[in-house]
């Protein structure tokens, strides 16, 4: 399988469980791989930190306001970034450009792009 669909299992895993409310462990399909795995470990272990950051860099929005499929598109390509050392910064950011452009609305793919690209060069910047 697939990194991208890898990816994808668990952008909707994630989403399932902002929508629903259930654990992850009931989400996720049993044979989900180790990355699937890892991504949804590591997106859950780290919420409120991605949270806050997509709250500092979305101007005027706030997670809850940003549709569910959008916000954990932007979680995954958030915990890529900052805890993936293994995904280039631009295969994270086009992964999550890709994905808005096929499944979320005509402005979400220009709206993660533009908080993705100021959370990386703020990053770059740092270092």
């Amino acid at each position: 399988m697939r990194r991208t669909d890898q990816r994808r299992a668990a952008i909707f895993a994630l989403y399932q469980r902002d929508v629903t409310g259930r654990p992850l462990s009931e989400l996720l399909d049993p044979r989900a791989t180790q990355f699937t795995r890892e991504l949804t470990d590591g997106v859950d272990a780290e919420l409120e930190e991605l949270d806050a950051l997509v709250e500092r860099y979305a101007r005027d929005w706030t997670v809850e306001r940003i549709a569910p499929l959008e916000r954990n598109i932007l979680r995954v390509a958030l915990h890529e970034l900052l805890h993936r050392d293994d995904i280039p910064t631009e295969v994270a950011i086009d992964e999550a450009v890709e994905t808005a452009k096929e499944l979320c609305a005509a402005e979400a793919p220009a709206f993660l792009n533009g908080i993705l690209g100021s959370v990386q060069r703020d990053r770059a910047a740092r270092a």
